[in-house]
C-alpha cells in the first residue's frame, strides 16, 4: 500500500501546492465491508487550539474525485495508526513533494474523530 499511496499523493501535488495552504489534513473515510478511503484537503488554517482548523478548506488537490481507495480487514484504529505511518514515512523519506515540509502542519483522522499530527513546525 505504500507505494501506491506515495504516487497517489505525488499526483495530488503536481500542480503545487496553493500559496494559500498552511496546513494539509488526510481525510480518512469508512466505506463499509473494509473498504477505507482517504482525501487530502488543503486548509487556511492551522491552530491547535480549534478543533474545526481541518475545516478551512481550500483546495482539495483533485481527491474528492479522485480519492486514494483499499480493501482491508481491520478496525478504524488499526486503519488510523497505518495510515499515520505510511503518511510519516512518505514525508520523512522524501518521497511526498517537499513543499509539505515548509507548511505549519499535517494531520491525518476520519472525519468525525480527533486528528492525529504528523508533522508540526515551530
Amino acid at each position: 500500500m505504500q507505494k501506491e499511496m506515495d504516487l497517489w499523493i505525488e499526483n495530488a501535488f503536481k500542480n503545487n501546492i496553493p500559496t494559500d495552504v498552511v496546513a494539509i489534513c488526510f481525510n480518512l473515510y469508512e466505506d463499509g465491508d473494509n473498504h477505507w478511503s482517504m482525501e487530502m484537503v488543503g486548509t487556511a488554517n492551522f491552530d491547535l487550539e480549534d478543533s474545526d482548523w481541518a475545516c478551512d478548506e481550500v483546495t482539495d488537490f483533485g481527491t474528492r474525485d479522485n480519492p486514494f481507495s483499499w480493501e482491508e480487514e481491520s478496525d478504524w484504529e488499526s486503519v488510523l495508526s497505518r495510515v499515520v505511518a505510511s503518511v510519516s514515512k512518505c514525508i520523512d523519506e522524501g518521497r511526498c513533494d517537499n513543499q509539505i515540509r515548509d507548511l505549519k502542519g499535517i494531520a491525518v483522522g476520519f472525519t468525525d474523530g480527533d486528528l492525529e499530527i504528523v508533522l508540526q513546525s515551530s
